[in-house]
């Protein structure tokens, strides 16, 4: 790597906005710095240089990155004197040099496909040689960030991409304007990088992309997730997680290979966003309700007991209370044990940007709250067939308001909490599988106490 004598000894704070894409990304711009000799600290009032990993999703994220950048002008000054402050991802990408109109103390502006430039661009704006802005276009982009080096956040679960882009363009969607189309990691590069994780500790990874479930199309002509997933399953890696899937390609060799292959947890992320099919044609989803309802039933079948989760978008443009019913009847239908749910957010340059639509936010707003009602009581319900039952639970730390609760994951995704031994300490059990009898099944959690030793 080149030398960037000016970041040595620079402190830096990494901030993500959005999904799990951006998650990985941010642990790349973390390799790079301490590759270049950077100091990674907890908050930007410590750091010389923050970067902040946007997403352009829903409306609120502008905001949200708006407002912090306003924050760090009313910080005390950065340690060397001067802080640098970084915007990337997909507001990077979408606003380019005109992000500065809106963030006037932004330093650095880098796309999606422009990670690797970071370094150098910090290092102009530190030389203070004017902007420090690239933006690539999304199909001239330099390749996958996984190429790039690695600081992660926890040691024993990996981040590992296997796409980028999508074809789908939903019409509500700003995705395939600023992570292109689609294009696929060469098959085998993707299942050398799991098997050098797995040799270094990693006891869970996620395979991430936009559209997971159309992986390899556009290098071999065909989908090939299914032949993915028993591969990376053949590294021995215990957990094997994947994100996101579009319910169009989830094809019925796929749910074969997450039935046979062990280290495939029996949980599924599966956007459904309307239980409507005319609401659903307008989104340009490429499915109907009944198509959505028979997969849900042919992944049931085949998995038993698995978790189902969901996004859903209320107050879509033109949607009705007939159509709003007809997402409550797919969702008790379904039994979802978890859902994302959101009031529809505009983006400028999707073309449901461009329909009218004069329902009341009052009708919006009470839609909403009573979808809301709904999951609560269905995660509430999944919850239960866990209740007084012994689940694995991979640590990932302790409890955010108590210091001596360890918190994890079971393999259907539930948060699972139990209290330290007398004695223990935390880090002793972070990375750790520990079987945990529950004694308290919530709705949004699962609460135990430890059976055996961690390991």
């Amino acid at each position: 790597m080149a030398r960037f004598d000016s970041l040595v000894g620079k402190t830096y704070h990494v901030r993500t906005f959005g999904c799990q894409m951006n998650l990985h990304d941010s642990e790349r711009v973390a390799g790079l710095l301490d590759d270049c000799g950077c100091i990674q600290v907890m908050g930007p009032e410590e750091a010389d240089i923050v970067v902040f990993m946007t997403c352009s999703v829903r409306e609120k994220a502008d905001t949200h990155l708006y407002g912090e950048a306003s924050n760090l002008v009313r910080l005390p000054a950065a340690p060397s004197g001067r802080r640098i402050l970084a915007v990337g991802g997909c507001i990077a990408q979408r606003d380019g040099e005109a992000l500065r109109k809106h963030i006037p103390n932004v330093d650095v502006v880098f796309g999606t496909s422009a990670l690797a430039e970071l370094p150098r661009l910090l290092e102009d704006a530190i030389a203070g040689d004017g902007s420090s802005v690239a933006v690539d276009t999304v199909e001239e982009g330099r390749g996958f960030s996984a190429d790039l080096p690695s600081h992660r956040a926890q040691s024993f679960h990996a981040w590992v991409p296997i796409m980028v882009g999508c074809n789908n363009f939903c019409s509500y969607c700003i995705v395939p304007y600023v992570r292109g189309r689609e294009k696929s990691r060469v098959f085998e590069r993707i299942v050398a990088e799991c098997e050098r994780l797995v040799g270094e500790g990693v006891r869970e990874i996620t395979l991430l992309g936009q559209n997971v479930n159309s992986y390899g199309r556009d290098l071999y002509g065909e989908p090939r997730f299914a032949d993915l997933l028993r591969a990376v399953g053949e590294t021995g890696v215990e957990r094997i997680r994947f994100t996101s899937s579009n319910p169009k390609d989830l094809s019925a060799e796929t749910i074969r290979a997450m039935a046979e292959t062990p280290g495939v947890m029996p949980h599924l992320h599966l956007a459904v966003q309307s239980g409507s099919t005319r609401v659903l044609r307008a989104m340009n989803r490429s499915y109907t309700r009944e198509e959505y309802l028979r997969l849900a039933s042919d992944i049931k079948a085949a998995i038993p007991g698995i978790f189902l989760s969901t996004d859903i978008i209320v107050g879509f443009p033109g949607e009705t209370e007939e159509d709003f019913q007809d997402t409550l009847s797919l969702v008790r239908e379904v039994g979802f044990s978890s859902a994302y749910t959101f009031i529809y957010s505009k983006r400028p340059g999707t073309p449901a940007a461009e329909i009218v639509d004069d329902t009341p936010r009052e009708v919006i707003q009470d839609r909403f709250d009573r979808l809301a009602s709904l999951v609560d009581e269905l995660a509430f319900e999944a919850n239960q067939v866990d209740a007084d039952s012994v689940v694995t639970s991979l640590v990932e730390g302790t409890s955010k308001k108590d210091a001596t609760v360890m918190v994890g994951h079971s393999p259907k995704n539930q948060t699972v909490l139990f209290s330290l031994p007398e004695g223990a300490r935390a880090e002793d059990f972070v990375g750790k599988m520990c079987d945990v009898h529950v004694e308290q099944a919530k709705t949004w959690y699962l609460r135990g106490s430890l059976v055996g030793e961690p390991r």
